[in-house]
C-alpha cells in the first residue's frame, strides 16, 4: 500500500501556487467581462438583435458562476492554508515538549520535581496539595480546597514556586462546616516563594452554619529573599464566631536553611 507524507512546508507552498492561479483566473474572468456581457448587433434587424441578447445574456450567467468559483477557490485555499498551520504548529509543540520531558528527566528521577514547567493544582474538595513549579522555572499550584462536611476539611497548602520565575500558590481554602458543633476547615498554607518572589497566599477559612467557630486561615508561604505570603482569611461564623486569620510572613529564612528543591529523605 502506498503511503502519503505530508510536510507544512509543501502545505504552504500548495496554497501560495493555488492563491496564484485564482488571481490569474480572476484577472481572465475580468477582462472578458466587457466584451462579453455588451456584445454589439451584427446589423439593426431583430435576428441580430436577439442573437446579441443572447450571447450577452449568455456572459452575464458566466461571470456569475465564476463570481461563485472564486468565493469557493478562495475558501479551499484559506482552509488548505490554516490546516498546514495547524499542523506546523502540532509538529513545533511535540518537538517542544519531547525536549521539555528530556530536560525534566534527571530531576524528577533525583528529587521528583520537574526543572521547568507549572505545578498542578488541587482538586476542588480533596484537600490536596498543589505540586511544585519547576526547580528553576514554574508556577507552584494553588492547593485544593478542603471537603464539606460536619466539620470542614483543611485546604491543600499551595505548591512551591521556581528559583528564577514563577509565583508560589495559593493554599486552598478550608471545608465549610455543615454539621451543627461543626467548624469550618482552616486554609491551606501558602507556597514557598522563589529567590526573590513572595510566597504564596494562605487559603480562606472554612465557613460554619453550626454554633462553632469559622475556620483559621492558611498561613503564608515562605519567602527566600522575598516577601512572605500574606495569611489566609478567617472563615465566616454564622451562629458561632469567625474563624481567625492566618499568620503572615514577614521574615525570610536564612538561605542555608531554605531548602531549592524537596530532597527525598535517606534511608
Amino acid at each position: 500500500m502506498n503511503s502519503l507524507v505530508a510536510t507544512p512546508e509543501f502545505i504552504s507552498a500548495a496554497a501560495q501556487e493555488l492563491t496564484s492561479v485564482g488571481s490569474a483566473i480572476d484577472e481572465a474572468v475580468a477582462a472578458a467581462a466587457a466584451p462579453t456581457t455588451q456584445v454589439a448587433a451584427a446589423a439593426a434587424d431583430e435576428v441580430s438583435a436577439a442573437v446579441a441578447a443572447l450571447f450577452g445574456e449568455h456572459a452575464l450567467r458566466y461571470q456569475e458562476v465564476s463570481a461563485q468559483a472564486a468565493q469557493f477557490h478562495a475558501q479551499f485555499v484559506n482552509g488548505l492554508a490554516t490546516g498546514g498551520a495547524a499542523y506546523a504548529n502540532a509538529e513545533a509543540a511535540n518537538v517542544a515538549q519531547t525536549v521539555l520531558d528530556l530536560i525534566n528527566a534527571p530531576t524528577l528521577a533525583l528529587v521528583g520535581r520537574p526543572l521547568i514547567g507549572n505545578g498542578a493544582n488541587g482538586a476542588p474538595g480533596t484537600g490536596q496539595n498543589g505540586g511544585d513549579g519547576g526547580i528553576l522555572i514554574g508556577n507552584g499550584g494553588a492547593g485544593g480546597s478542603g471537603a464539606d462536611g460536619v466539620s470542614g476539611g483543611r485546604g491543600g497548602n499551595g505548591g512551591a514556586a521556581g528559583l528564577l520565575l514563577g509565583s508560589a500558590g495559593t493554599g486552598g481554602a478550608g471545608g465549610a462546616a455543615t454539621g451543627a458543633g461543626g467548624g469550618g476547615g482552616t486554609g491551606g498554607q501558602g507556597g514557598m516563594g522563589g529567590l526573590f518572589s513572595p510566597g504564596g497566599v494562605g487559603g480562606t477559612g472554612g465557613a460554619s452554619t453550626g454554633g462553632a467557630g469559622g475556620g483559621v486561615g492558611g498561613a503564608g508561604g515562605l519567602g527566600l529573599f522575598g516577601n512572605g505570603g500574606a495569611g489566609g482569611a478567617g472563615g465566616r461564623g454564622i451562629v458561632g464566631d469567625g474563624g481567625v486569620g492566618g499568620s503572615s510572613v514577614d521574615t525570610s529564612p536564612s538561605p542555608r536553611d531554605a531548602p531549592l528543591a524537596r530532597m527525598p529523605s535517606s534511608a
